[in-house]
């Protein structure tokens, strides 16, 4: 048999040719989204579009298995990316093919695929986990709640690591099905609508949808036995609300208030437009937590939120963040003010609304009250540190600049801005910065200013009335009177344990 000899140089441009070029580009994902807050969270080089987990759990032991399934597109040529996971997992496929994986970190899940990822490609990715999620701790805490009958996953910045593999930051948002196997007589609660719900061998199994694109952390599951009413709004929109049989004393005042829930929504829509998802509802579990949290579609209370009595100004807030904050998302959790600083504001308009005291009084009291030496006024808003995320400053420090932003531009264009910024930024992510630039461009004001000193500067800004209502040659004039506390001040006072996450 005849050979042709081949020089070695053109064997070795031969084989070169022969490898498609992402496997000489391709480079590992970043371990971290880029958010300066938390360097850990989520991950580069690619994008989830779809979440499909399929779960089971047993609450005698705390034992969560699951099997996820990501649809995820490459936004560069990839040879291994990492998902952000804690539990223990026993195969993951790429694509079909079976992937090698490590951890790393404190929550980090390194994945090589057999094959590198395309740019511009989705791939599938199927993961099998099992674990006790009350006993995975990220820096000595847990977000991962057991009851006296279940279990209950809903926190904030991070709650996905302790339940499902992620890429874990509210830049990357998808639609989501959750699917949830519990034994017979117990319940399973997500976000979404209710798909359909079967029984088979003692063992449940409830199928949640969440079709709008929605935040790792705002993703919930609690496990328990509920008692559960159900509704419609005016409009058709599902409402499901849910409630641990073993509340104690706090059932009927949990009950008066998230009972209001269809009442809110429909009044919010007047102030920041049409609801934004495909249901409403909320739960309250039987937790020692006293926290509560905007999860979508479905917030989650803590019986403590009702410890005092009913309180509808904590519905009020987790609803206005259907809003702002889970369709508008923060880009960086540095810009948790667009969460906060207008779901405390909604407190107020419904403090307006109830006649228990204006935004203007609230915002008076609220400022009257913390001297300018106060700790509180060294807290910028706009930029207040991971240490500070959930400080007191960041809603109502937060909130009376909104105030400050209506008086300068008057109630007209105030009110089209909360409606429009919704509108604008439907489903997506946006800064403080956009806010700001939004602003000015429907006021048509220059506004850089205003922000800088409210959200910006440490230290006590000056506050000024409406112009409108400012007194004339207010210097000639005696003293104005010192605020007096408005009627609702208690009420919204008794939910500043939300952000005691």
């Amino acid at each position: 048999m005849y050979r042709k000899a081949i020089a070695p140089s053109v064997l070795a441009a031969s084989l070169l040719l022969a490898i498609p070029a992402s496997a000489t580009s391709s480079v590992p994902g970043a371990p971290g989204i880029g958010d300066p807050y938390y360097p850990a969270s989520g991950n580069g080089g690619y994008e989830i579009s779809h979440y499909d987990l399929r779960l089971q759990y047993q609450p005698k032991t705390d034992l969560l298995e699951g099997t996820a399934t990501l649809l995820a597109t490459a936004k560069q040529d990839l040879s291994r990316f990492n998902l952000d996971f804690g539990l223990e997992v026993s195969e993951i496929r790429v694509n079909g093919a079976k992937a090698k994986f490590a951890k790393s970190g404190t929550q980090e899940l390194e994945v090589t695929p057999a094959s590198a990822l395309q740019r511009g490609k989705q791939a599938t990715v199927v993961v099998k986990y099992a674990g006790k999620p009350s006993e995975f701790k990220i820096d000595g805490w847990s977000a991962w709640q057991r009851t006296p009958d279940g279990g209950v996953a809903a926190q904030e910045p991070d709650s996905a690591v302790w339940w499902f593999p992620s890429n874990d930051h509210p830049r990357d948002k998808a639609t989501f099905d959750i699917s949830v196997n519990v034994p017979d007589g117990t319940q399973a609660i997500s976000n979404g609508v209710l798909q359909s719900q079967s029984s088979k061998l003692g063992w449940t199994r409830y199928n949640w949808r969440s079709n709008k694109p929605q935040a790792t952390y705002l993703a919930t599951l609690a496990i328990g036995k509920f008692d559960i009413t159900t509704d419609k709004t005016a409009s058709g929109l599902p409402i499901l609300n849910a409630y641990s049989k073993d509340l104690g004393d706090n059932a009927g005042a949990a009950r008066a208030s998230v009972e209001r829930t269809g009442e809110v929504a429909e009044w919010l829509e007047g102030v920041f437009g049409p609801y934004p998802f495909n249901a409403l509802g909320g739960y309250v579990p039987n937790v020692p937590s006293g926290f509560a949290l905007e999860t979508q579609t479905r917030p989650f209370y803590s019986p403590r939120q009702f410890a005092n009595g009913s309180n509808a100004s904590v519905v009020v807030h987790e609803l206005a963040h259907q809003w702002y904050g889970d369709s508008v998302s923060v880009d960086n959790w540095k810009d948790i003010w667009i969460n906060e600083g207008f779901a405390r504001y909604s407190q107020w308009l419904w403090s307006e609304k109830e006649g228990e005291g204006t935004a203007q009084e609230l915002a008076d009291w609220a400022y009257a009250s913390r001297p300018a030496e106060d700790p509180f006024w060294q807290v910028k808003p706009g930029d207040p540190g991971p240490e500070n995320q959930f400080h007191g400053a960041v809603y109502d420090r937060g909130a009376i600049a909104l105030q400050a932003l209506r008086n300068e531009i008057g109630d007209e264009k105030f009110f089209a801005i909360l409606k429009g910024w919704p509108t604008e930024h439907a489903y997506a992510n946006a800064s403080v910065g956009d806010f700001v630039r939004y602003a000015e461009k429907i006021s048509g004001k220059p506004l850089a200013q205003l922000f800088e000193d409210w959200l910006y500067t440490p230290g006590k800004p000056a506050f000024a009335p409406p112009a409108a209502k400012a007194p004339a040659a207010r210097s000639l004039q005696a003293p104005a009177k010192p605020p007096v506390e408005p009627k609702s001040w208690k009420k919204i006072a008794e939910t500043n344990t939300i952000h005691e996450h």
